[in-house]
């Protein structure tokens, strides 16, 4: 009787090292490959250029391949359970680190039946992180840009953002990476969030929409030249109709994924000064007309409009934020809902998600945890957020560092002292890279 082998591929290149490992499988027996889904690949790195059905589908018709199946968690074990193999073939590369978790429960749960685990020598020269950044300029063209956020929040609705403002810190949010040392799950900004309030202060401008929106472009052009992921654009108010569906179009032609208005009227006051100064709330059908005025502008489908809502801001409360969420979404077929509050126990934007939730599951929504940051990114994801944006800390962080090393050098009369709050001069040479995305 044909022996069952199986293994698991993420990749959507079928580079050397998945042909020898699928070549030492069909030396064995009869090949079921399990295809890693879209949202469990999405859940610790980029996500797949071809969506999980496209990818199954050239699994499936590779040479010495029965059939291809979807796995839909990074462990295998459900998927064994179901297809009891002889074998699982695996390269030998994940006897350490990250993965060696998973080679574990492999290794226990085929102990179960008698199956055996047999490791292929890791193909040298060829790594996927390395054909990945071949790919970057596939990754940083408008086209594939201006669709990933909806891409991401279709696959995993759970995404961080992290302020960037110009072109290092775009590379800072880029390349951030945490490794869980227990489960072993990487976590990374999933987009970045150019603020209108950042954007000034690094200008040193107020922020009353004062940064008129050629300099705004400028900005996000820097950042894009230099980095890959989504960017989601602070738009203040949105400025006059006509205006807004001028400037989407602009943003929907170099990429941009979303921009978030608010609806305010009059000189913009940023929100976390709450009523202390005037913040007064546009008509929300008039806010609606705008939303989709831009909307109508689009000419893809891929670009978002989020519809900032800032009753608890005004004071107003949630009957009005919820009466203002339907008119967006059903006058202004907005894409998603941003909420926002100035209150440091964060009660109301929980009690205004789970209001939300209950009429509208699927509809995305956006917090800024600015004021409430003790409750977790996961703990907001729970409630019901689909995206959580970090949202000036970069700006914040800078600053403190700048203000520091300057008052350091002027106490001491020479900058010595400050060394230990500066970066190597040797690391400032080499921390941009030299290739482009």
């Amino acid at each position: 009787m044909d022996k069952t082998v199986y293994l698991s591929v993420s990749s959507d290149i079928v580079h050397e090292g998945i042909l020898n490992v699928m070549e030492r499988a069909c030396q064995l027996g009869t090949v079921i490959v399990g295809v890693l889904s879209d949202e469990t690949i999405a859940s610790y790195k980029r996500p797949p250029i071809l969506d999980e059905d496209s990818r199954l589908r050239m699994y499936a018709n590779l040479k010495g391949v029965s059939r291809a199946m979807l796995q839909k968690t990074l462990s295998y074990r459900e998927n064994l359970l179901e297809v009891r193999p002889d074998f699982v073939v695996h390269g030998d590369d994940w006897r350490t680190g990250i993965q060696s978790s998973v080679r574990k429960e492999v290794v226990d749960t085929l102990g179960e039946w008698g199956g055996k685990l047999v490791e292929v020598p890791y193909t040298r020269g060829v790594s996927m992180s390395g054909l990945e950044s071949d790919l970057r300029a596939a990754y940083a063209s408008p086209d594939a840009r201006r669709g990933a956020l909806r891409k991401l929040l279709a696959t995993r609705p759970r995404l961080r953002a992290l302020e960037a403002s110009n072109g290092l810190s775009g590379l800072i949010v880029e390349a951030a990476r945490f490794s869980d040392p227990e489960s072993g799950a990487v976590r990374q900004f999933d987009a970045m969030w150019v603020s209108s309030l950042c954007d000034s202060a690094f200008k040193g401008k107020p922020d009353i929409e004062l940064v008129d929106f050629t300099s705004r472009i400028a900005t996000i052009t820097e950042i894009m030249e230099v980095t890959t992921k989504p960017i989601i654009l602070d738009g203040d108010t949105g400025g006059r109709v006509e205006h807004f569906a001028h400037n989407v179009r602009t943003l929907e032609r170099i990429g941009v994924s979303a921009v978030i208005i608010e609806d305010k009227t009059g000189l913009k006051q940023n929100s976390l000064f709450g009523t202390q100064v005037p913040q007064l709330q546009d008509d929300p059908h008039a806010f609606a007309a705008k939303i989709l005025a831009g909307k109508r502008a689009q000419r893809t489908r891929d670009f978002m409009i989020f519809a900032r809502i800032e009753s608890f801001i005004a004071k107003a409360g949630l009957d009005d934020a919820m009466m203002r969420a339907r008119i967006y979404l059903e006058e202004g077929h907005a894409d998603g809902i941003m909420i926002h509050s100035k209150e440091k126990d964060g009660k109301e934007i929980l009690e205004f998600l789970s209001a939300f939730r209950s009429k509208w599951p699927e509809v995305p929504v956006v917090l800024v945890p600015t004021s409430y940051n003790h409750i977790t990114d996961d703990e907001l994801f729970g409630a019901g957020a689909s995206v959580v944006i970090h949202a000036n800390h970069l700006l914040r962080a800078a600053y403190m560092a700048m203000r520091n090393t300057a008052d350091s050098i002027l106490e001491h009369g020479r900058s010595k002292e400050a060394d230990s709050l500066c970066l190597p001069i040797h690391d400032v040479l080499t921390l941009v890279p030299k290739e482009l995305p």
